[in-house]
């Protein structure tokens, strides 16, 4: 497989997306922050000192999918269609928040997916570090992708207790 983000003198560069064509594409990422029984408790009881936390994760990670492309340097602008963060638990002390973020144009949004999970747990992490500092963020992958020329991409194992 060629690496296509190499130029011919082997040093970075945006890959090229001019030619390929419009298709319409879909990401969806995961990752799960693990907390502590009390800690998730108390957000899902909305009794955290800072206020809502999942709302709040939610609109970082709807801003941070809009950035990506100031996060990571190769990733294109895009103009997103569509953006979605679900939160759900194991009901002990896991929270699972899954991320999907689509649209129409020439590059795919696994990245955009990626990076609104990411946002997300961290900012439960930075709203319930006061409560609890030890908490973890990860897994995180991709699930799955549609659209574009490498086509359909389907995780094989999905982490998630369900």
């Amino acid at each position: 497989m060629e690496l296509t983000h190499f130029g011919e003198q082997g040093r970075a560069r945006m890959v090229d997306v001019t030619d390929k064509e419009v298709t319409s594409r879909t990401a969806i990422a995961q990752t799960t922050v693990t907390m502590s029984p009390d800690t998730l408790t108390r957000i899902k009881a909305g009794t955290i000192g800072k206020g809502d936390v999942l709302a709040v994760a939610q609109v970082a990670g709807i801003m941070a999918a809009k950035k990506t492309w100031d996060w990571i340097p190769m990733c294109h602008p895009l103009p997103l269609t569509g953006i979605n963060l679900t939160f759900r638990d194991n009901g002990v002390n896991e929270l699972y928040i899954e991320g999907v973020v689509k649209t129409t144009g020439k590059t795919g949004v696994e990245m955009e997916a990626l990076t609104a999970v990411s946002a997300a747990a961290l900012t439960v992490y930075d709203m319930c570090k006061a409560l609890q500092k030890d908490m973890v963020i990860g897994p995180t992958q991709l699930m799955s992708k549609t659209g574009g020329k490498s086509g359909d991409y389907q995780a094989s194992v999905n982490p998630r207790v369900d």
